[in-house]
């Protein structure tokens, strides 16, 4: 299951994604906002980066204007690994690479076509551990010193 959230910013285009996830029968959940109404995105990076935190999600889409703030915050959380994306090839390695579990999005960067590719190859990349596992594990023992 995916959590995705947005704030005001990201509220138009994280409506449209979800009609993509349905189109596609992938499951998530919406923690918010509701509309287009200005509100602050850390409210809404800490419920979906907490909900993949604690497993209750695979995995999160945040989307603010610039993506850059969701990431920030998202990144705070022990387990999450979160980077803003623009294009669909930094994506899906970002996925098959670092494992990346929460992606962020700017909506004034990005056309919906755009933001689905980015989504698409990110769904679809695929983790290839070996080395690639090394270099995670040194980022848990990093989370574990730095974040108590």
């Amino acid at each position: 299951m995916i959590a995705i959230g947005s704030d005001h910013g990201g509220y138009k285009l994280k409506e449209e994604i979800k009609k993509y996830l349905d189109e596609k029968n992938i499951k998530y959940k919406d923690y918010g906002t509701y509309s287009e109404e200005r509100t602050d995105y850390p409210i809404y990076g800490e419920l979906v980066a907490e909900a993949v935190s604690k497993k209750e999600a695979d995995s999160g889409i945040l989307i603010c204007k610039s993506g850059c703030g969701m990431t920030v915050i998202a990144n705070k959380f022990k387990g999450v690994r979160a980077a803003t994306m623009y294009n669909e090839i930094a994506a899906k390695h970002a996925k098959e690479d670092d494992d990346i579990n929460v992606l962020t999005i700017g909506a004034d960067f990005v056309t919906l076509d755009q933001a689905i590719n980015v989504i698409r190859n990110w769904i679809a990349g695929e983790f290839k551990g070996k080395r690639y596992e090394d270099r995670l594990n040194m980022i848990k023992e990093i989370e574990q010193k730095n974040m108590k």
